[in-house]
């Protein structure tokens, strides 16, 4: 996406790779929306530490990172054993897989780069093969975004509120978005519509990274504290909703995404709204059987008690909010029954929770 920072525009992605200097490059979203600041990672371990300490999110996001930090490993071996380096790679792959574990897609993105280097014959050849599979993911993961806003504009009609939560937009992925793909393609058509962002606690991306995506866009859109959901509803001003996900089971139709998007389905049931989730490919997980089994991260408790938050003049500041002395509990999502969810919106269309596993080949299953 186009951002403009000091009266000057220009495009951006969310992650890049500079082969040539083996560096991860990444928006740091923990500065947003006080300060856009894009910093390297110069070995995988960083990059692993980028994902778990969120300077990068978004499950789509975080693959193309994983993917590239797959490849930023791979290049910083040093010899021709092909047999070590194997070893090497399954360390960097460990590494990466285990910096956030409710996402599937970074998973589904090294297997895929994995995939694509066996077809080398020499350490060089895979290394080589790593770096253009990961720009690949990346690449296709732009496409499937865009193809997302295609099918989904279809759902946005003149004059609709529309509510989303967290943040599951270019921020959140390579370039376009998930959730904010089909609002932008609206957009671009000339539609005019508004957009309710969740301030999403307790890390509030909706308040930060959501509102100033659409305000560098030009999009309507206020932000409302995640309670006053259920009475917009009641009151007639929210028609749709819109959401990512993190990891979406093809089997059931079940939805795992960030903490109070079960809660937002829910409330959408009981006031016939609909209620969507966007995701690329890469976030189906074709495996699980039961979105009990999904794991859900806990992070610290510190991310509850309080605020992270920058002055008119000052750097940012972690505030305390709760009562001294108290603890947190602070799970980072949750899951959602494919009962409550209207439709998936994917890069090759729409569908029910039902039609998922019918339609699997379509999506992208390469299993029996």
């Amino acid at each position: 996406m186009n951002v403009t920072v000091r009266g000057r525009t220009r495009h951006y992605r969310t992650v890049t790779f500079d082969a040539r200097r083996n560096r991860v490059n990444l928006i740091e979203q923990r500065l947003l929306p006080h300060e856009f600041r894009v910093v390297c990672t110069h070995n995988y371990a960083e990059t692993a530490r980028a994902i778990s300490d969120m300077i990068v999110r978004g499950a789509p996001a975080i693959a193309a990172t994983a993917a590239y930090g797959l490849a930023q490993g791979a290049l910083a071996f040093h010899g021709d054993n092909l047999t070590r380096f194997r070893h090497h790679v399954d360390r960097v792959f460990q590494t990466l897989h285990d910096a956030r574990p409710t996402a599937v897609d970074p998973v589904n993105a090294m297997k895929q780069i994995r995939a694509r280097m066996e077809s080398g014959q020499s350490v060089a050849d895979q290394q080589a093969l790593a770096v253009r599979a990961a720009e690949a993911f990346a690449d296709e993961d732009v496409k499937h975004c865009q193809a997302i806003g295609r099918h989904g504009t279809k759902l946005i009609r003149n004059g609709m509120r529309i509510l989303t939560h967290c943040n599951a937009g270019w921020l959140a992925t390579v370039d376009v978005g998930t959730a904010t793909a089909p609002m932008y393609a609206a957009q671009a058509r000339g539609r005019k519509f508004h957009v309710f962002c969740d301030e999403t606690r307790p890390r509030c991306q909706g308040a930060s990274l959501t509102a100033w995506e659409l305000a560098q866009q030009g999009v309507s859109h206020q932000v409302i504290a995640d309670n006053a959901a259920g009475w917009l509803m009641q009151q007639g001003e929210i028609d749709m909703v819109i959401v990512g996900s993190d990891r979406t089971l093809g089997r059931t139709g079940e939805v795992a995404n960030k903490i109070g998007t079960y809660t937002k389905a829910v409330l959408a049931r009981r006031h016939n709204v609909p209620f969507y989730v966007a995701i690329p490919l890469s976030t189906i997980d074709w495996n699980l059987l039961c979105g009990a089994n999904i794991p859900i991260e806990e992070r610290d408790e510190e991310e509850v008690l309080g605020a992270w938050g920058r002055p008119a003049k000052g750097k940012r500041t972690y505030i305390r909010v709760a009562n001294p002395g108290s603890h947190g509990r602070n799970p980072a999502f949750d899951v959602t029954p494919a009962a409550l969810v209207t439709g998936i919106i994917t890069p090759v269309g729409i569908f029910t929770p039902k039609e998922m596993w019918k339609h699997r080949r379509k999506l992208g299953y390469e299993g029996p």
